[in-house]
């Protein structure tokens, strides 16, 4: 297989433009789920929500402004090919400038802090971003971004269960984080969940998940049998739009796997705010 060459400028303006069109327009899948859920909602209140939920989406795409003020922590999936080379620089750093230049030129919100506990001043850049690696036998580069709200993300939890308790504690475990959230991730929600592999394993699996488009099942059938019976769960939860009641509370639930060690049955949960932000470039 040839080597592939890419541009470092190239590559770095590719991004900027992902960045940006993520931030101001709300997926395709996502909008439809929403405006298709206004039928299926009871409560009045909840009916109001989805609608004003579709009109600012629709502002935002039109007016190109962020569809939420939290512009979120940058989160980069990357799938590298062993026969890529980028010319004229490191993909790290491609990605650390264009993020940076991406939250000033589309004026978006800098949420990114030096120091998590001792240093709490902003980093006045939204640097750094959060980047995930994977290397593959391709010549292709797969860059996918999720700007994500920190609303959802603190509402998000990992437990590590016992092996026996299995498929019932997961739904439990599922439910119980939705219901727990109440409005503060700002439903309705996408539940992404990572089951398997070891503490951290599951939570990147579960951060993943939030990447699939609506309606996506698990290629296992026994696992998409599991994301429909959890949504179902959730729905029936009456935690609906914005945390006011109704039965719209969760509009899909993704679910990722990994082999785990026989003592283990490791569960994250990652929720995604309604304004589920998410793209993918190609090159």
């Amino acid at each position: 297989m040839s080597q592939k060459i890419i541009k470092y400028e190239e590559l770095k303006s590719k991004i900027i433009e992902l960045i940006l069109k993520t931030s101001y327009v709300l997926p395709e899948d996502v909008y439809h789920c929403i405006e298709n859920s206004i039928k299926h909602e009871e409560s009045y209140l909840g009916i109001s929500i989805l609608k004003k939920l579709i009109q600012n989406a629709d502002i935002a795409r039109e007016e190109n402004i962020p569809i939420c003020q939290d512009t979120g922590t940058a989160v980069f999936f990357v799938e590298m090919g062993e026969d890529v080379k980028i010319e004229g620089g490191f993909i790290k750093d491609a990605i650390f400038e264009a993020t940076g230049q991406a939250y000033d030129k589309g004026y978006l919100r800098k949420s990114m802090v030096n120091d998590p506990i001792f240093d709490r001043t902003n980093t006045k850049t939204n640097l750094p971003p959060i980047i995930h690696f994977d290397l593959n036998k391709t010549d292709k580069l797969k860059i996918k971004f999720a700007p994500k709200g920190g609303g959802a993300e603190n509402m998000s939890v990992l437990k590590m269960l016992k092996p026996l308790e299995g498929e019932d504690a997961i739904i439990k475990f599922a439910v119980e984080t939705v219901i727990n959230a109440q409005g503060n991730a700002c439903p309705p929600v996408i539940v992404g969940i990572g089951i398997g592999g070891n503490f951290e394993t599951s939570a990147i699996l579960a951060k993943k998940a939030l990447f699939r488009k609506i309606g996506e099942r698990n290629k296992n059938p026994e696992y998409a049998q599991l994301e429909k019976k959890i949504k179902d769960q959730v729905n029936k939860t009456g935690v609906g739009p914005q945390g006011i009641g109704g039965r719209i509370t969760c509009l899909d639930v993704f679910i990722e796997y990994y082999q785990c060690h026989i003592a283990s049955l490791p569960v994250a949960i990652n929720l995604n705010c309604h304004a589920s932000r998410h793209g993918e470039i190609e090159l």
